[in-house]
């Protein structure tokens, strides 16, 4: 749609999303982005995920059950079909009183009920794949969805038959995040400190706080007197990577979480940590290098995937975590961060990789679906009084009349 008409009529719209801040960050900057624009939004997601920080006060969340058919044991297949239907249901009960233009569905086993209720109910429906591997529930929903909207060019397990359907948006971020994308890199000398921030996603991870403390203590002194490390640790483990951190002089701030991540990110000259979908983008709308170490676990490996364009253009050294050692650290720290140009030609790199329009760029597509014109004056005047939609139903009448 274009900017000359953008938010000229209100709608309606819903958002779906799984119970991770990787599903219902960019969930929560399109939701941003939709009511800039003068539509009112509402949230699907589970209870995991209407606990996430950052949900904006204008977001009504509304809590289903999740389904979720997984393992062996056809108990749990039973149980995971009843939240599948139960979610069903009650998506479609939402749908009634709330009269969506359109379903967005972001991912995560919790979208499922209300994608499924979407197709029930013939609402024109938009995928948003936030990793570079396309999620087994976005999976399912590829064939069945009027868009798919992608974040990386390269998407694995994206079949080619639907490309017709597919428009690379990137993943949008938060706005605080998408603020500091036009500040330059922060200065950095031969002298100057150098500013490490350490993350291991939403839960911490503690192979990061077992390696990167002996990891910076390998570094030659000339560098390891410059650091500033700023990391986030498990609960659990915070008082032994700070036992760790003195034992090595090395001054650290530590913390189970940071409110202030973006304005950690804004002076770190270096990032070392997970890469997941949320991540990415936020390093490359940003511009920062970074060290990346993917979540062996994660499904289908689309961490390790997620890093394939940031590495390839120079913004980040990926290391699989199996070789991921306190030398190995070291030595990719000291190639990055020894010489000054090295560090800031890998942060233009990675804000190369940035997709600062991802949010407008999704909500232009998102607006494109859906309702035409007529049905919007048809829903505003449902919503009209008992008094004023008779007297707007007896002037039509009138008219009719007199030709």
């Amino acid at each position: 749609m274009s900017s000359a008409v953008k938010g000229s009529v209100s709608r309606h719209y819903v958002l779906a999303a799984g119970g991770t801040g990787g599903h219902l960050i960019p969930a929560f900057a399109l939701a941003a982005e939709l009511d800039r624009r003068g539509h009112h939004v509402a949230l699907i997601t589970d209870e995991r995920g209407a606990a996430i920080p950052g949900k904006p006060d204008y977001l009504p969340a509304h809590v289903l059950p999740q389904g979720r058919i997984a393992g062996k044991n056809p108990l749990n297949w039973l149980k995971g079909l009843k939240g599948i239907l139960s979610g069903r249901a009650m998506a479609l009960r939402l749908f009634e009183s709330f009269e969506p233009t359109a379903v967005v569905g972001f991912g995560g086993y919790p979208a499922l009920p209300t994608m499924l209720a979407a197709n029930a109910a013939k609402i024109p429906t938009i995928l948003h794949e936030q990793n570079s591997v396309l999620g087994r529930v976005n999976r399912y929903f590829a064939s069945k969805v009027n868009a798919i909207a992608t974040a990386f060019a390269q998407v694995d397990r994206l079949d080619a038959k639907y490309a017709d359907k597919v428009t690379l948006v990137g993943n949008p971020v938060r706005d605080e995040v998408l603020a500091l994308r036009e500040a330059p890199f922060p200065e950095f000398g031969e002298d100057s400190l150098l500013r490490i921030l350490v993350t291991g996603g939403s839960q911490g991870a503690r192979v990061l706080s077992e390696v990167v403390p002996d990891g910076l203590a390998m570094l030659p002194p000339a560098l390891r007197s410059r650091l500033q490390v700023i990391q986030q640790c498990r609960p659990e483990d915070i008082e032994a990577v700070r036992a760790r951190y003195a034992g090595h002089g090395i001054p650290a701030e530590l913390a189970t979480y940071f409110e202030d991540m973006a304005e950690r990110l804004a002076g770190a000259h270096l990032f070392i940590g997970r890469s997941g979908a949320s991540t990415i983008a936020e390093l490359t709308a940003v511009g920062r290098p970074a060290i990346l170490i993917p979540l062996p676990i994660a499904t289908d490996d689309h961490q390790a995937a997620n890093t394939r364009e940031i590495v390839v253009a120079g913004g980040a050294r990926a290391i699989r975590q199996e070789s991921f050692t306190a030398t190995t650290l070291a030595k990719q720290i000291q190639a990055m961060a020894q010489h000054p140009e090295t560090l800031a030609n890998a942060a233009h790199a990675s804000w190369n990789c940035g997709y600062p329009n991802a949010a407008s760029d999704l909500a232009d597509l998102v607006e494109s679906f859906g309702a035409a014109p007529i049905m919007d004056v048809i829903r505003m005047e449902k919503s009209m009084s008992a008094k004023g939609g008779e007297a707007l139903a007896k002037s039509k009448l009138a008219k009719e009349s007199a030709q």
